[in-house]
């Protein structure tokens, strides 16, 4: 993924969003306004504490899929039912933000959510009580960019 000039969301958010939120609540500066920070993608590899050959093919996956290394996430605690250790790796997430966030929050809603099956929209009650929102994708197949072997 390269850098692009036009940036369709960003564009929105500082010309429709700002200005009506503003309006809405009443919101003396724009700074007032919630914004988009950053976007963190996780993937948690089940096998990956088995099997590091699983957890480099998530990683490379993810890479693909947003455009930015991905960071093997390691296990924090040592946990007996799942046969895990500390240090074990057991996931891969990558951080995403300026026009790398805003980009893949536009594939996201244009490209890869509209071909799930039975899509309704994502639920309101995923948000926390800090602002963030969380939601899960059954399977990477859907992205463009993941060729099924």
């Amino acid at each position: 993924m390269e850098k692009v000039q036009y940036i369709p969301l960003k564009d929105r958010y500082k010309e429709v969003v700002i200005p009506s939120m503003m309006k809405e609540f009443n919101y003396k500066n724009e700074l007032q306004v919630p914004k988009l920070v950053k976007i963190v993608v996780n993937m948690g590899v089940g096998e990956g504490s088995r099997n590091r050959a699983v957890v480099e093919k998530h990683a490379q996956e993810l890479t693909k899929i947003v455009g930015q290394k991905a960071l093997i996430t390691k296990a924090k605690k040592s946990v007996a039912n799942f046969k895990v250790r500390e240090g074990m790796p057991i996931g891969v997430k990558v951080t995403l933000r300026g026009w790398k966030m805003y980009n893949f929050l536009y594939k996201l809603n244009h490209v890869v959510l509209p071909k799930l099956r039975d899509f309704r929209g994502l639920p309101s009650d995923s948000f926390d009580g800090r602002g963030n929102y969380t939601f899960g994708i059954p399977e990477q197949l859907i992205f463009p960019e993941i060729r099924p072997d």
